[in-house]
C-alpha cells in the first residue's frame, strides 16, 4: 500500500488488536478491548467501520455465517508507526529531526547503555 491512512488514537487501539493476531471477528475485537477500554461494543464497531473506509483494514465474510466478518489489517504496524512519526515530526518540529532529538534527550534520563546504543546508531548513520 503506497499511502498509509491517518489513524486516530482510538483507532490505534483497534489496529493493535488486529496486529497482535488476525483475522478477528468484531466480537473478538470487542472482547479484546473490553478490559483496556470503557467503550461499548457499538463504539468499537464504529471504529472498525471507519478503519475499513480508510482502507487500513479489510474483511472476509465467514463461509458458514454470512453475517459474520473476519477483519485483518491492510497496513503493518511498522508502516503506521513510520507515518505517524513523520507526521509528528512535521507538525511539532517543522521537520527538524535534530531539534526533536535534542529536546527528547534533554528531558530524559539515559543509562550508559542507552547512550552507547545511541552513539552506535549515529556512527552507523555517519558511515552510510
Amino acid at each position: 500500500m503506497n499511502s498509509v491512512p491517518r489513524i486516530s488514537e482510538a483507532e490505534w487501539q483497534v489496529m493493535k488488536v488486529l496486529w497482535e493476531g488476525s483475522p478477528r471477528t468484531a466480537g473478538e475485537i470487542v472482547q479484546a478491548l473490553e478490559d483496556s477500554t470503557e467503550w461499548n461494543p457499538r463504539t468499537i464497531k464504529t471504529l472498525v467501520s471507519r478503519l475499513v473506509k480508510k482502507k487500513a483494514i479489510s474483511y472476509e465474510k465467514d463461509e458458514k455465517d454470512s453475517r459474520k466478518y473476519h477483519y485483518y489489517p491492510l497496513v503493518s504496524e511498522d508502516e503506521c508507526v513510520r507515518a505517524e512519526s513523520k507526521s509528528f515530526l512535521e507538525r511539532v518540529y517543522g521537520g527538524a529531526l535534530n531539534v526533536m532529538i535534542a529536546n527528547f534527550l534533554e528531558e530524559q534520563e539515559l543509562s550508559q547503555k542507552e547512550i552507547e546504543e545511541l552513539k552506535s546508531i549515529l556512527e552507523k548513520k555517519e558511515s552510510q
